[in-house]
């Protein structure tokens, strides 16, 4: 008898699976791509490419480069052609496909004039029918910026300012400050600013004593492309420079003006010099870019902020006396705050500080009146058009405050306030009363909520009390009336009706000739 050797179910089952998953799809393949990020330069063209495994023509496969989403592609390539009309917003024109080497599985896509935006991750997906691999390549994008600039701004008794400026870098670089011996020094504020181009803008500050060094290095580092700016001052030549004894004088009290109106930021060189070689600029909280630059006699557009292009306009009429004024036109809610009056020579600045203050005084208040569920009533009050955030009061006919029910405050796309505050009314508070609306700096709108109106106020409120009894009692009396009437009714006829038998019996008792009589 020979023994037959015994399999269990689990057994049979697990070498079925290991057969299947030995079994190749018939298309079976895979993509590789680089190992090591494709680094480019802002301005130049990148090439990303990657390589179908096995070997062999993609003329019948549909390749896809994309970002994140395979719905929106950079570029499709299917049947041995470009797809048109289908690139992702930002690459029309500039996503080419490279054909040199299709026939053996290797695609490439060209970016021509990289961008910032361009920098990140790329897929490279191969289709054919409804198997699909891809792999992901890295764009590393870099650009070198501009050499260092350092300028010194607002020189004072024992110490001063030293600012380091530089544009277009990408992405954002590493700044350091070194001094004679290359030691370190610390930075007193950094400022890494995305320009309109994606590019970074650098700024960063120093504050440093007159006495304590006489060289000092900026240096501005790009990971990505390994390689390093610098700038180096000398501290005492520079503050020896003309301006350096000089001081800006501004106004010394904040500025007020209304939406719509003009602004004028005035400030003057103290001893008066003359300011027709100088360079003037006006700033928010950045060296650049400046709400106005004044430069060489005329107005630097380039470095202008985005939101004061065609607002801005300069009165030389004293510049050879050391004073300018900048207009900005049509006043707007964000251009409150402080500004930087500098003029500047050889690197060297001196600043004066102005804050404006922007206002806007909002509708006139209007009240109305709502009677609530419970009988009560409730004055609204409600205005609008409102810069900064303004204050609400109540007030009785004393001028005594009165606390509102509630208040609600909100600003619209031009950053203007919508008031609204309630006020619950009981007995006779609600006789003039007075909603005021005012800012800050005084301006007040009122609106009194007239006697009259309250007085028909409360005649309304008073109105069912008196009229519901009195309707309720004039229907019980005319309920009474037909009861009674209907019973004298009902009685009368049963009375008619026995008086009529009565007759109709004495008649027949007579005798007939009485009868015909």
């Amino acid at each position: 008898m020979v023994d037959c050797p015994r399999y269990s179910l689990s057994g049979v089952a697990a070498s079925f699976l290991f057969v299947l998953l030995t079994i190749k799809h018939p298309d079976d393949f895979r993509v590789v791509g680089p190992n090591l990020p494709i680094l480019a330069k802002v301005g130049e063209d990148a090439l990303l490419t990657c390589q179908l495994l096995p070997k062999r023509t993609t003329a019948h496969m549909e390749v896809r480069w994309y970002r994140s989403d395979p719905a929106m592609p950079v570029i499709i390539y299917r049947d041995g052609a470009e797809v048109t009309g289908l690139p992702m917003e930002g690459y029309g024109g500039r996503a080419e496909w490279m054909e040199d080497s299709t026939e053996e599985g290797s695609v490439a896509l060209k970016i021509r004039q990289v961008q910032p935006s361009d920098d990140g991750q790329y897929w490279c997906r191969f289709q054919e029918g409804d198997y699909w691999r891809e792999t992901s390549v890295l764009l590393q994008v870099a650009a070198l910026g501009s050499s260092p600039n350092i300028h010194v701004e607002g020189v004072e008794e024992g110490e001063v300012q030293l600012v380091c400026t530089s544009r277009g870098w990408f992405p954002e670089p590493e700044v350091h400050w070194e001094g004679i011996w290359g030691e370190k020094l610390m930075s007193f504020s950094e400022n890494h600013v995305p320009g309109e181009d994606g590019l970074f803008y650098v700024e960063d500050t120093l504050m440093v004593r007159n006495d304590s060094v006489e060289t000092i290095s900026c240096f501005i580092y790009s990971h990505g492309l390994r390689e390093t700016q610098e700038a180096t001052i000398a501290l005492s030549e520079r503050l020896q420079t003309e301006l350096a004894s000089v001081s800006v004088i501004g106004h010394s009290q904040p500025s007020p003006v209304q939406v719509g109106e003009n602004i004028e930021l005035t400030c003057h060189l103290s001893p008066q010099t003359d300011a027709q070689n100088l360079e003037v600029r006006w700033l928010r909280s950045r060296y650049y870019p400046a709400v106005h630059v004044y430069a060489n006699g005329a107005h630097v557009a380039g470095e202008q902020m985005v939101e004061y292009k065609g607002r801005t306009s300069l009165v030389t009429d004293a510049i050879h006396e050391g004073k300018l004024t900048l207009q900005i036109h049509n006043a707007r809610t964000s251009d409150e705050g402080q500004y930087r009056c500098l003029f500047g020579k050889d690197g060297v600045y001196q600043e004066a500080r102005v804050d404006v203050q922007v206002m806007a005084v909002g509708s006139t208040p209007r009240i109305t009146r709502e009677v609530l569920k419970d009988g009560g009533m409730q004055l609204r009050c409600t205005s609008d058009g409102w810069f900064p955030r303004p204050h609400v009061q109540w007030r009785d006919r004393d001028g005594k405050t009165m606390p509102s029910f509630s208040e609600a405050f909100q600003q619209g796309t031009q950053e203007l306030f919508q008031v609204e505050t309630l006020l619950l009314v009981t007995n006779g508070s609600m006789v003039n009363v007075t909603c005021s609306i005012s800012l800050p700096l005084g301006q007040e709108k009122t609106a009194r909520f007239p006697l009259s109106d309250s007085k028909i106020a409360l005649l309304w409120m008073t109105l069912p009390v008196v009229v519901l009894p009195l309707a309720m009692a004039i229907d019980l009396i005319k309920v009474k009336w037909r009861r009674t009437n209907g019973e004298w009714n009902k009685h009368k006829h049963s009375s008619n009706q026995e008086n009529n038998r009565n007759d109709e019996n004495h008649r027949r008792r007579l005798p007939s000739d009485e009868r015909l009589r």
